[in-house]
């Protein structure tokens, strides 16, 4: 009886060991593009819980996503022949989000790019936000929603929702905002964003995703040869601290005219023009054409090794093509790659710069009872 007894232990002993391994194994199981979730696990400010999001195709596509910030942290597309590629900045672990400042991949709030000295009006009143770039207020000041958590819910395998609750003096930016960001991984190999938020004040609104592409899946080498399209007749020049002034300024026969594929250097660096010298490269907003229409092509990179294409639609009157000026390979991302400088193309649909100061722009004021409503569709292909 005591051997049958001995054994029974030993037998449920060694279950017990291997449904452990078995736990531990699943909880640590790596992602496609090689992410550990149980990197992206912490808790912020004692309640906020965080942690890594997988979506999925049946394409094999993936994209992963952590709700510090709402940040696409790897994107896995397939290249010409079929071999999956990370097409995105990021970082492996979620300390390096929370302590190297950057907005890769994230969705950014309230308002996106520059207000000029921080200073605003609504409703008569003057309102002034945190300065955190050159003097002005960027992606919503120093706690802007990058470095916020967004509540999480993962609906499928290819639907996530972030929810951000904004108090009232959020950056010192009114009212109560409930905003939302809708990630959808489609079946034709798209990410489809689709933004919303209230308020219970007049408020302003502009959010965007802040992803680094690289095409060509070597983010340790600049991405200058990729190949740029962008459906704009002009941009929203900008002076030496990178703050446009509310006027515009055609693209013809200046290095901004993408309206014809071409690589994006060298006219990237043509610093005999002014406003290449005054972003360092690109860092402006192109006023599209497509006068809103998710349906027409926005803007379109590719990469001439790979033969991965990223098209852009948007109902967004502008796009801020931003080709990664400020990396300076001191900053070391997934699998230990430093990030040079020009190293990837951001895309952000968007409205234009400094927006609530130039009534003559469209305009990016919420009000109570209406909702704030943007979409943008990143539609993965290969040529």
């Amino acid at each position: 009886m005591k051997s049958i007894q001995t054994s029974i232990l030993g037998i449920s002993t060694a279950l017990l060991l291997l449904a452990g391994c078995a736990t531990q194994k699943e909880k640590t199981a790596l992602t496609q593009s090689g992410l550990n979730p149980a990197n992206f696990e912490t808790i912020v400010d004692g309640t906020k819980a965080v942690r890594l999001y997988t979506l999925t195709n049946h394409n094999g596509m993936e994209v992963c996503i952590t709700n510090f910030g709402g940040r696409i942290v790897s994107l896995m597309v397939p290249d010409k022949n079929g071999t999956m590629t990370d097409v995105v900045l990021g970082f492996d672990n979620i300390a390096d989000y929370q302590n190297i400042p950057s907005d890769f991949g994230a969705s950014v709030g309230r308002y996106a790019n520059r207000i000029n000295q921080g200073r605003m009006t609504i409703d008569g009143k003057d309102i002034q936000l945190p300065t955190n770039n050159f003097g002005h207020c960027l992606h919503g000041g120093p706690t802007g929603w990058q470095y916020q958590v967004y509540e999480a819910n993962q609906t499928n395998d290819s639907t996530l929702t972030l929810t951000m609750k904004s108090p009232d003096g959020d950056n010192n930016f009114p009212g109560n905002v409930t905003a939302q960001v809708t990630y959808s991984l489609t079946a034709g190999n798209a990410i489809d964003i689709k933004y919303e938020a209230t308020t219970d004040k007049t408020t302003v609104i502009n959010m965007t995703n802040h992803s680094y592409f690289n095409l060509n899946g070597d983010p340790s080498k600049p991405g200058t040869d990729q190949v740029l399209y962008v459906a704009a007749d002009s941009i929203t020049p900008v002076d030496s601290t990178y703050m446009t002034n509310g006027t515009m300024m055609a693209v013809k026969d200046t290095p901004f005219d993408f309206n014809t594929p071409k690589p994006i250097a060298p006219d990237v660096t043509d610093f005999n023009n002014e406003q290449v010298k005054f972003g360092d490269g690109f860092d402006h907003n192109w006023v599209l054409r497509t006068k809103g229409d998710i349906n027409q092509v926005a803007a379109r990179l590719s990469s001439p090794l790979t033969g991965i294409t990223l098209t852009v639609y948007t109902n967004e009157p502008g796009i801020q093509v931003y080709t990664g000026n400020f990396l300076d390979g001191t900053v070391k991302g997934k699998k230990g790659i430093a990030y040079p400088k020009r190293a990837s193309v951001c895309l952000e649909t968007q409205h234009y710069p400094d927006s609530p100061n130039h009534p003559q722009w469209p305009s990016v004021i919420l009000k109570p009872g209406n909702v704030y409503h943007s979409h943008c569709i990143f539609q993965f292909g290969v040529e």
